[in-house]
């Protein structure tokens, strides 16, 4: 990869909230302190989740806080092929196998015990596919920007799905076909995917695909130590400029970067251009988590 690329890849399950909106400014100034490119990927590859409206509402979301983007906005709905292209390679190495089996059926197994690596147990049963985590580079190890080293043996994690029984593709699969096809050379995105990484990486060196680094952002919870979601009720972020004025100082102090109290009532674009030019990730406190 030459340059940085970054992106921002929500689900739109719903409309963004601030917890959505670190994760979305922090990739923002990482990429543009860097002098790089920023992306917006729309995924949506789960359409059960995802209401009419939300994708919508969340690009309007993003133009209001003056996150603007590079590009065309990526749709997941749009690579089936590319999805299915990866999968065959996996087959074809010994890596993905069919399965059959139910969450109800190993609900007492810490992960998937691994019952159709060798064989689909029930041949006649909707069938997902999953990766074959033990076979794949272990340990897989990196350097997170904020963490530090981290060392995860995905076999300890199970053979996470990569298309699920309804035909569905499953994230772990389409982020890291995306991540390449889009030339991603680094990932910002929230401490409650970096136990994702692991087997994205696995897939990423299965597919021979070039490995971004990671910086992952302490998760936003509220008082009840739950991440913000939609399901607990996140205030939806505004779009109107005097309530996201305010909002986004708020952001830029809870990534540690030490605006000053005067930069509250500055325009949005003022406030972007003081935060391009001072972002310091290292002065993020790595918190696993942090309240609202």
């Amino acid at each position: 990869m030459t340059g940085y690329r970054g992106r921002f890849a929500p689900t739109p399950s719903g409309a963004l909230h601030f917890g959505s909106l670190i994760a979305a400014l922090a990739s923002f100034l990482d990429a543009r302190r860097a002098g790089g490119e920023w992306l917006v990927r729309i995924e949506d590859i789960d359409p059960p989740r995802c209401p009419a409206g939300a994708a919508d509402m969340i690009l309007r979301q993003l133009e209001a806080f003056g996150l603007h983007w590079d590009g065309p906005v990526l749709w997941q709905h749009d690579r089936d092929t590319a999805y299915a292209a990866a999968l065959e390679r996996l087959k074809a190495r010994g890596l993905a196998y069919a399965c059959s089996c139910s969450r109800k059926q190993w609900r007492g197994y810490p992960i998937y015990p691994g019952w159709c690596r060798n064989g689909v147990c029930e041949p006649n049963q909707p069938l997902a596919w999953r990766l074959r985590s033990d076979l794949g580079l272990r340990p897989v190890i990196w350097q997170d920007r904020l963490f530090g080293e981290q060392r995860f043996d995905p076999a300890q994690l199970g053979d996470v799905v990569l298309k699920r029984k309804d035909g569905l593709w499953a994230y772990q699969l389409a982020v890291v076909v995306d991540d390449a096809d889009q030339g991603i050379s680094d990932v910002v995105r929230g401490y409650d995917l970096l136990d994702n990484t692991p087997w994205q990486r696995q897939l990423q060196q299965a597919l021979g695909l070039p490995e971004p680094r990671y910086l992952h952002l302490p998760l936003i919870v509220n008082r009840e130590g739950q991440k913000l979601s939609k399901q607990n009720l996140a205030p939806a972020l505004p779009l109107e400029d005097g309530a996201v004025r305010p909002l986004l100082h708020r952001a830029l102090v809870a990534l540690d970067q030490a605006p000053p109290d005067t930069l509250n009532t500055a325009s949005v674009n003022e406030q972007l251009a003081w935060a391009i030019a001072h972002w310091e990730p290292r002065c993020i406190i790595a918190d696993a988590q942090r309240r609202e």
